[in-house]
């Protein structure tokens, strides 16, 4: 019951840690912790160091310490003060095994130091490595995040969200068009329609019989033949207009 238990709640609980996990926050915060170790590293590094320093000091002092206890002793011994120089040679004794210790530990120090050194650089060529990977995986999160955009999109016009309105829209304006055309075609058979078309016809014919009665008048066309009276022509009849009856107003005044 117990393991079942266990198994219900991973599957629960690691589906939701699973779906609010995002990769780019996760990148970010993993870089963040590099950077913040690396004074802490700096800084153990440098402590080492400084033990390596503080030792060759104190075997510069030390070599200068025997240096001076030797010249002491030599100088009593000179002066034939034998007790004094039995005690700076004591003094001797110890600064001699000081130096030997100081010494080793300066060995020991300095082979930490070189060590310090070199895992602060394989950390820190670590940490640069990492963040170009980092980069990398943020930048390709990014591109899959905005593949599944377009896909979501693509699918969106698959599903008919979008292309339905397009059908919709494209069909009602088919049908207004269709709509214009019949009432534009009934237009043109009405009866205003076809008396416009006659009169355009008249108003051509007339505009043919100017034509020719101005031909007539400048000698390019032949004169129409007039009925003789008696020969069918009524004696009351209207004259027929000629070609000088057509000659405009100010032409007429000109002649």
């Amino acid at each position: 019951m117990w393991n079942r238990l266990k198994r219900l709640f991973r599957s629960v609980f690691g589906g939701l840690i699973d779906s609010a996990e995002d990769p780019e926050l996760i990148l970010q915060q993993l870089v963040r912790d590099m950077n913040d170790e690396v004074p802490k590293m700096r800084e153990n590094v440098a402590q080492v160091m400084a033990t390596e320093k503080r030792l060759e000091r104190e075997i510069q002092a030390n070599q200068a310490k025997l240096t001076d206890l030797d010249n002491k002793v030599k100088a009593a011994i000179r002066v034939g003060k034998d007790d004094i120089a039995t005690a700076l040679l004591g003094e001797l004794q110890i600064a001699q095994r000081a130096l030997a210790t100081s010494q080793q530990n300066h060995v020991a120090a300095k082979a930490a130091s070189l060590k310090a050194r070199e895992y602060f650089d394989n950390y820190m060529t670590n940490v640069r490595r990492r963040q170009a990977e980092a980069m990398q995986l943020i930048s390709a999160n990014k591109q899959a995040q905005m593949q599944e955009r377009l896909a979501s999109t693509m699918a969106s016009f698959q599903m008919g969200d979008t292309s339905q309105t397009f059908d919709d829209m494209r069909e009602k304006i088919a049908n207004r068009s269709a709509s214009a055309e019949a009432r534009a075609e009934l237009a043109s058979t009405s009866l205003d329609s076809r008396m416009q078309g006659i009169e355009r016809e008249l108003a051509n014919v007339e505009a043919q019989d100017m034509l020719l009665a101005y031909k007539q008048q400048m000698g390019l066309a032949p004169p129409v033949a007039q009925p003789a009276l008696g020969e069918g022509a009524p004696i009351n009849a209207e004259r027929t207009l000629g070609a000088a009856d057509y000659i405009p107003q100010e032409r007429k005044l000109k002649e």
